[in-house]
């Protein structure tokens, strides 16, 4: 992906009673003028408690596409341990049929989810998982270009295998997520977008330097992978009230969730934090936005932050 412009996101995830209330932030979404929508591949998320409501990801992404007509519709990740790669390859390529080429495919190396244990789902250890990634992010490459693909790997394996119809985009995007330097390198070989949760300024600018040294090494030039970031807010029209409204967040959400806050203020106050990470190169703003979803700071990210970021570069 080439593209250079700015684009606003919002992460929903899919932990909702029912699908009337996916397909309302969906189709509101792209009335507000947003990107990009994206889904997440768990099955059991631990936010939620180990009773929470879930929708399986893939099969809802493919309903949202199909209540949608602009929007890009990202997974965003998948877990490589839940499905062998070819099938992923086959349900993403149905997927983004199914959008007529609004897909955006992420792949990471599998996180906490209460799935392995309630399920007795196998959850092998990290670094056989990171060489499933890398293996799988191959398998996925192979059977997107439509034509014969074989591949002999120490976890998966394709002979003169076929995906008939491959995906509607010549290059279907894929997205890495994560942030660890084994991810970072699968990112280098793979990856079309990076995604990683927003973190301190210094700190994702040596990130940055980690995947450039990556790329390096993989003969790539680092400007070939758009530089996504997810980040929460918590915005209003003046700064009395963000100051209320970070108070009440502050006495009812756990601390690694509140560490994903990049604002508590203003819309003026969060263009401005997000513009230290567009100079740094950052393409999309995905703003997380589980429920209960918070429309207030929705609607002021797409109809203030969104143009004044945009109006400044």
């Amino acid at each position: 992906m080439h593209d250079t412009g700015i684009r606003f996101g919002l992460h929903s995830g899919q932990q909702y009673r029912s699908i009337d209330e996916c397909r309302e932030l969906w189709r509101r979404a792209e009335e507000l003028g947003f990107d990009l929508l994206s889904v997440f591949d768990h099955l059991r998320p631990p936010l939620g408690g180990p009773a929470g409501p879930c929708f399986e990801g893939t099969t809802l992404l493919a309903a949202m596409a199909a209540s949608t007509s602009r929007i890009r519709c990202v997974m965003l990740v998948s877990a490589v341990t839940w499905r062998h790669p070819a099938i992923t390859a086959a349900v993403a390529a149905t997927v983004d049929h199914i959008s007529g080429g609004r897909l955006e495919f992420g792949m990471g190396a599998g996180g906490p989810d209460l799935g392995y244990e309630q399920y007795a789902i196998d959850l092998p250890r990290r670094p056989a998982r990171l060489e499933m990634l890398d293996e799988a992010c191959e398998v996925l490459r192979g059977l997107w270009s439509g034509r014969e693909s074989s591949f002999a790997g120490t976890h998966y394996r394709l002979d003169r295998a076929h995906l008939q119809p491959p995906p509607v985009q010549r290059r279907l995007p894929l997205v890495i997520g994560g942030e660890s330097d084994e991810i970072l390198r699968i990112a280098a070989r793979h990856a079309d977008v990076w995604n990683t949760i927003v973190s301190d300024p210094g700190e994702y600018r040596e990130k940055l330097a980690r995947l450039a040294r990556h790329c390096r090494d993989a003969g790539r030039d680092p400007g070939e992978i758009r530089k996504s970031v997810t980040f929460r807010a918590a915005l209003a029209g003046d700064e009395s009230e963000a100051r209320r409204r970070r108070a009440r967040l502050s006495a009812t959400l756990p601390p690694e969730v509140l560490r994903e806050y990049l604002t508590f203020g203003t819309p003026e106050r969060c263009a401005e934090d997000l513009r230290v990470y567009r100079e740094l190169g950052v393409g999309d703003f995905v703003l997380g936005a589980r429920p209960p979803i918070d429309w207030t700071t929705v609607e002021l990210v797409a109809r203030e932050v969104a143009p004044a970021l945009r109006e400044a570069f």
